[in-house]
């Protein structure tokens, strides 16, 4: 494929990105397998999986230079975290730069099927039930302080459950989900897709919820890079954030669902029955309680109603969260540490570029949020904060 010349000239044509097997991570996948990195002149991005997002982490502290990664798609705290030093092995800040959000929505809580009676959904309080008389229930989440931990945390708290005291929360890495559950290691996960659809298929539990239905087009994951990499590499970011923007619009597009869901199903890619992906992407639901949704309004969306593009309010909200579970400190700046790391800024260049400037939003921030019936007022996190009953800090 031919450079396009509108492409930056870039300052150098490699670079390596790492994916965790989630349907989420197909901009990545779509911007290889479609020649778009090579589009936009880097011929020599490599897209390499990783076996969880400690190792994600991991190989960014490396860097490629060392044998690690660039950059990667990732649970959009991750990168707050990890320049905030709060969860790097050296226990030292690593300066990271988020250039797009990959997604919102499409990720699931999903129960044992030994709780069917119960009911559960949107509300977590028949769990309350499970846990009487002090037996700890055993839910796993992807990554500490990762959007599938405050997902969890978020949902157990809103139901009157207590995740600190009243439940034991592990780390299991996603694509190993089901077949821990299905080996009785947990009562409860949260973690994107394919793998609450790939329970179902195999009957072993149930989905609770879809995201979406506790937060309308909640934000996920994002394209994230090393900010060293990005302040020797402005230009080869620039193409690699063209590039997969212009993946995120392909894989929004209805016609595309099927040929995105066989790509990313492979064995280099998810390894999983493209089935277990396309049905969910397209927003076929099956909850595996007999309720199938057969469009569902909060389906995983990766560029339409502004899905690219990472607010500063959505960040907000990430660290809020982590300082209300302590993985931050109560004195966080946290528009000091959005500053560093959130860069609207080259997504804007980037969207114009690629003839986009109409899917530029009028404000870094999309308003006050509904959570669960709680409203977040991304101008007034301490507040919200305050106001929450259940929490650590």
């Amino acid at each position: 494929m031919t450079t396009v010349a509108n492409a930056p000239k870039v300052e150098t044509k490699s670079a390596k990105l790492g994916f965790i097997a989630l349907t989420d991570s197909a901009p990545l996948i779509i911007a290889f397998e479609k020649g778009l990195f090579q589009k936009y002149g880097m011929t020599d991005v490599q897209v390499v999986k990783q076996t969880s997002w400690a190792a994600t982490r991991d190989n960014l502290e490396l860097g490629s230079a060392q044998g690690g990664i660039d950059g990667a798609h990732i649970l959009s705290p991750m990168p707050y975290l990890m320049t905030a030093g709060a969860i790097t092995k050296t226990k030292q800040p690593l300066p990271m730069q988020i250039l797009a959000r990959l997604n919102t929505n499409g990720q699931g809580i999903s129960v044992s099927n030994k709780y069917k009676d119960l009911k559960i959904g949107k509300d977590s309080s028949p769990l309350k039930q499970a846990i009487a008389g002090g037996k700890k229930l055993t839910c796993a989440v992807t990554f500490p302080g990762g959007t599938h931990d405050l997902w969890m945390r978020s949902w157990l708290a809103a139901g009157g459950i207590d995740p600190e005291k009243d439940v034991e929360i592990i780390v299991i890495p996603p694509p190993q989900m089901v077949a821990s559950m299905k080996a009785g290691k947990m009562d409860a996960f949260c973690v994107g897709e394919p793998w609450n659809g790939k329970l179902i298929q195999e009957q072993t539990g149930y989905s609770a919820l879809v995201t979406g239905e506790m937060w309308k087009d909640h934000p996920e994951k994002a394209l994230s890079m090393r900010a060293d990499w990005v302040e020797k590499n402005p230009n080869a970011a620039k193409a690699i954030l063209m590039a997969v923007q212009e993946a995120q619009i392909w894989c929004d597009k209805p016609e595309n669902k099927d040929e995105m869901s066989k790509i990313i199903a492979t064995g280099k890619y998810l390894k999983v029955d493209a089935l277990a992906i396309s049905d969910r992407s397209k927003g076929k639901i099956d909850y595996g309680t007999g309720r199938i949704e057969t469009a569902s309004p909060v389906a995983m969306k990766f560029w339409n109603d502004n899905s690219s593009f990472p607010y500063k309010s959505h960040d907000t909200w990430f660290i809020t969260e982590n300082i209300r579970w302590g993985q931050l400190p109560a004195d966080t700046d946290v528009k000091a540490l959005i500053a560093k790391v959130n860069r609207e800024d080259m997504w804007k260049e980037a969207a114009k570029a690629i003839g986009q400037e109409a899917a530029i939003p009028a404000s870094d921030s999309r308003g006050v949020e509904d959570i669960l019936g709680i409203k977040f007022d991304p101008a007034d996190s301490a507040g919200y904060l305050k106001g929450l009953k259940i929490k650590k800090a």
